[in-house]
C-alpha cells in the first residue's frame, strides 16, 4: 500500500489530503501537525476550517485510509510520498523584509525528514514557495542523506477558498514539476499516477521544477492584477458617472478577456495574492529586473489605495468624522463561503475607522469574535505564523463589539459597511434596518451586493463602489 504523509494540517493540507484519500481508497493518507489543538479539531465533528463539502469528505474517509496525527516523525518515516504544506510567511526583518518568503518552517521540516527517513522518499512542495526553494530543500536533504535518495517535486495548489472541494474534484489543471533526470521523471510519474485516479490525463501538466514554482506565483499575480485593474476603473467610474458593473460586463464580453475576476470591490484579500506578488517582486529585484518589480508593485498599491479610498469615503460622507459613532461591519472574511480572514480588506477598513475613533459592531456568519479581535490586534504578516507563535495583544480593539445577527449589528448605527459578499446580505430586510438606525442612515457597499435604487427609496444614503454617486456624496469631496 502506498503511504502518503502531509506535514501541515491547514487550509491546503487538510482538504487536499482528504480528497486524495477519498479518490484513492488503496492509498493510506496521514496528515500530521505539531499543533495538538488543530489535530484534535480534524478528528472531531467541528473541523478547524469551514469549506463547503469538506465535512462529508473527511467523515467518509477518516479512520479508514485518512488519519490526522501529531506523531509527525512516525508517519514521515513510514511514507513513500511526503507533501510539505507548512507556513511560508513574508519576512518581517532582515534581508528581504516585507517581501521575501521566510522559509524557517520549511527548512525545519526538511531537516526533520532527513533525520527520520530510513527509505527513499519523494518530497513534494505543496505550500506556495519562492522559485528555487526546491533547490535549497534538495541541498539540505542530500547533505544529510545517510545514503537515502530524495526526489523533490513541486506540485503547487490552485485552490480557491469557498470552492476548494469542487476545485479538487474537478481541477483546471494539476501541475507537477520535477528534475528532468531518470529518477526525477520516475518521481513525477509516481505522483501523476495518484492524481490520474480521478483527473483526466490532459489536465495533468508536467514541467521542470522552476516552471512549476513560478507558474503558481504568476497565476496569482495575474488574478490579482485583474482585480486591481477593475478597482482602478471603479475610481474613474465614480468620478465620471459611469457604472463599473456595466463597464466590467461590456469588457468581460470580449472572449479574449472573459468575465471572471472583474468584480469591483473594496480590495482583494486572502493568504496568497499579496504574499505571492511580494515574493515575485523580491525575485525580480534579486535578478536586477527593477522595471518588472515596479510593474507588479502597482497591483498592490492600487489594492491599498482602494481600501483607503473606501475608509475616506465613509468618514467624509458622515460629516468628516466617525468619532463615537456606531458603524456596523457586515462581513469580515476575505470572501463569501469561507471563514478565512487572512489579509481580508476588512482588517484595514476596520483599523482605518478605529483610527478615527469609530465604534464598530461586527457580524460575520463564519468568523469568530476571537479571530476578529486577533486580526485587529496583529501586526502585518503575523497571521502567517502558527497560532502559538502569533503575538497576543491584550489591548485588542476595545471599541469593537460582535453581533449574532445583522439586525443587532445595525441597531442604532449611523452607517453600515458591507465588506464580504455573503449571499444572506442580498436578502436582508433593509426597511427594518433603516427604522432602527440613526438618521441620516448610510450604507457603504464594498461588494456591490445591494440594490442601490431600492435602498435610496427606503431613505438610505448609499455609496456603492464604482457606481454613480448619491447626490449627497457629490458635495462631499473624498480625500484619497
Amino acid at each position: 500500500m502506498v503511504k502518503i504523509c502531509c506535514i501541515g494540517a491547514g487550509y491546503v493540507g487538510g482538504p487536499t489530503m482528504a480528497v486524495i484519500a477519498l479518490k484513492c481508497p488503496t492509498i493510506e493518507v496521514a496528515v500530521v501537525d505539531i499543533s495538538v489543538a488543530k489535530i484534535l479539531a480534524w478528528n472531531s465533528d467541528q473541523l478547524p476550517i469551514y469549506e463547503p463539502g469538506l465535512d462529508e469528505v473527511v467523515k467518509q474517509c477518516r479512520g479508514k485510509n485518512l488519519f490526522f496525527s501529531t506523531d509527525v516523525e512516525r508517519h514521515v518515516s513510514e511514507a513513500d510520498i511526503i507533501f510539505v504544506s507548512v507556513n511560508t510567511p513574508t519576512k518581517t526583518r532582515g534581508l528581504g523584509a516585507g517581501k521575501a518568503a521566510d522559509l524557517t518552517y520549511w527548512e525545519s521540516a526538511a531537516r526533520m525528514i532527513a533525520d527520520v527517513s530510513k527509505t527513499d522518499k519523494i518530497v513534494v512542495e505543496k505550500s506556495t514557495v519562492p522559485v528555487k526553494t526546491a533547490e535549497a530543500i534538495e541541498k539540505i536533504l542530500t547533505h544529510n542523506s545517510k545514503g537515502i535518495k530524495y526526489q523533490i517535486l513541486s506540485n503547487p495548489e490552485f485552490l480557491a477558498e469557498g470552492t476548494a472541494i469542487k476545485d479538487l474534484f474537478n481541477p483546471d489543471r494539476v501541475l507537477i514539476g520535477g528534475r528532468e533526470t531518470p529518477d526525477g521523471l520516475k518521481a513525477i510519474q509516481a505522483l501523476k499516477s495518484v492524481y490520474a485516479q480521478w483527473v483526466p490525463d490532459e489536465r495533468i501538466l508536467t514541467t521542470n521544477l522552476w516552471s512549476a514554482e513560478l507558474s503558481k506565483l504568476a497565476a496569482n499575480a495575474f488574478l490579482a492584477q485583474r482585480i486591481s485593474s477593475i478597482n482602478a476603473m471603479s475610481a474613474l467610474c465614480e468620478a465620471t458617472g459611469a457604472d463599473v458593473s456595466q463597464v466590467s460586463h461590456a469588457v468581460g464580453k470580449d472572449t479574449r478577456i472573459g468575465p471572471k475576476f472583474l468584480n469591483a470591490s473594496v480590495g482583494f484579500g486572502g493568504s496568497c495574492f499579496q504574499k505571492d506578488i511580494l515574493n515575485l517582486i523580491y525575485i525580480c529585484e534579486c535578478n536586477g529586473l527593477n522595471e518588472v518589480a515596479g510593474y507588479w508593485k502597482q497591483v498592490i498599491k492600487v489594492n491599498d489605495y482602494q481600501k483607503n479610498r473606501f475608509v475616506n469615503r465613509v468618514v467624509s460622507s458622515m460629516f468628516n468624522t466617525v468619532s463615537g459613532k456606531k458603524i456596523a461591519i457586515l462581513g469580515f472574511a476575505f470572501k463569501k463561503d469561507t471563514g478565512d480572514t487572512r489579509e481580508t480588506p476588512a482588517i484595514d477598513v476596520c483599523k482605518g475607522l478605529l483610527g478615527d475613533k469609530a465604534k464598530l459592531s461586527v457580524y460575520d456568519p463564519q468568523v469568530t469574535a476571537d479571530q476578529i479581535q486577533r486580526d485587529l490586534s496583529m501586526n502585518k504578516f503575523d497571521w502567517d505564523h502558527p497560532i502559538h507563535l502569533q503575538p497576543v495583544s491584550p489591548t485588542a480593539a476595545k471599541e469593537v463589539s460582535f453581533a449574532w445577527d445583522p439586525y443587532e449589528a445595525t441597531k442604532d448605527a449611523h452607517g453600515v459597511c458591507i465588506l464580504t459578499e455573503w449571499d444572506e446580505f442580498k436578502t436582508l430586510d433593509f426597511q427594518r434596518i433603516f427604522k432602527q438606525m440613526q438618521k441620516p442612515a448610510f450604507v457603504f457597499d464594498g461588494r456591490n451586493v445591494v440594490d442601490v435604487q431600492k435602498l435610496r427609496e427606503i431613505g438610505f444614503i448609499v455609496y456603492s463602489i464604482g457606481k454613480p454617486l448619491d447626490p449627497w456624496l457629490k458635495d462631499m469631496p473624498v480625500m484619497a
